[in-house]
């Protein structure tokens, strides 16, 4: 599976007859569309899923439609029984009091079946006490819309979306399988984007909550081309 192999490069030539023959038999106009572009101030894809809820250990139906209205981080992963995987979905799972304190909500997807899902639970002592919804889209069809299949295995690269109350898009962070994600970068962004939203201000490099912002939405002529004079590189570096 994608999660133990080296990375290698895809060569994907849409002039190539082959190629664009593949991908028309795969893809319809709207998902070509999605995968060869971000998602990033973009309505999240809409979806419908069934799902395994880890903290009640029933299987359940999950719909972009019970998303509206809040944050939402959905987190793509390649795979079920791999080895960067579990230890990424347990990280998250350690944080999960944290971001349901943010009044975020947190969907893992993978191409496995909702079955493959509680197996999985049930025999990977790093998920022992898993509390998440791991959502399963075994046709592909999700993962597709959110642009980030790997057609030749079917599965999933590592894609992350944080998605605000309005249903957008803010961040999305995709990677090759071998590394795993930094669940702590991840509420750093949160953090930053819930303040930029509530207040209109903006969130300069390597911002965490209680250090500077830049209120360009108050001060946005004195900011202009003025913007060491109100933030230091010792304070954004610290």
């Amino acid at each position: 599976m994608a999660c133990n192999k080296p990375v290698k490069k895809r060569e994907i030539n849409l002039e190539s007859d082959n190629e664009s023959e593949k991908l028309n038999e795969i893809l319809n106009p709207e998902q070509k569309e999605k995968m060869m572009s971000s998602l990033v101030l973009k309505e999240m894809p809409d979806f419908k899923m069934e799902a395994f809820n880890a903290e009640t250990g029933k299987f359940v139906t999950v719909s972009s439609d019970q998303y509206k209205g809040k944050w939402t981080i959905i987190c793509f992963y390649p795979a079920d029984f791999t080895f960067v995987c579990p230890t990424e979905i347990a990280a998250m799972n350690a944080r999960l009091d944290d971001f349901r304190k943010m009044g975020v909500e947190v969907l893992a997807v993978s191409t496995d079946t909702q079955f493959s899902h509680k197996r999985f639970v049930e025999t990977e002592p790093l998920l022992k006490g898993l509390r998440m919804t791991i959502a399963a889209d075994p046709t592909g069809q999700v993962t597709r819309s959110f642009g980030v299949m790997i057609e030749e295995e079917g599965v999933a690269l590592r894609g992350r979306f944080i998605v605000n109350p309005d249903g957008i898009v803010v961040t999305e962070e995709t990677m090759a399988p071998s590394v795993g994600r930094n669940v702590h970068e991840l509420i750093r962004q949160v953090q930053a984007w819930q303040h930029s939203y509530k207040t209109g201000e903006v969130c300069p490099a390597n911002w965490k909550k209680g250090k500077k912002t830049l209120p360009v939405n108050t001060e946005i002529e004195n900011l202009t081309g003025r913007v060491g004079d109100y933030v230091t590189l010792e304070e954004i570096l610290s």
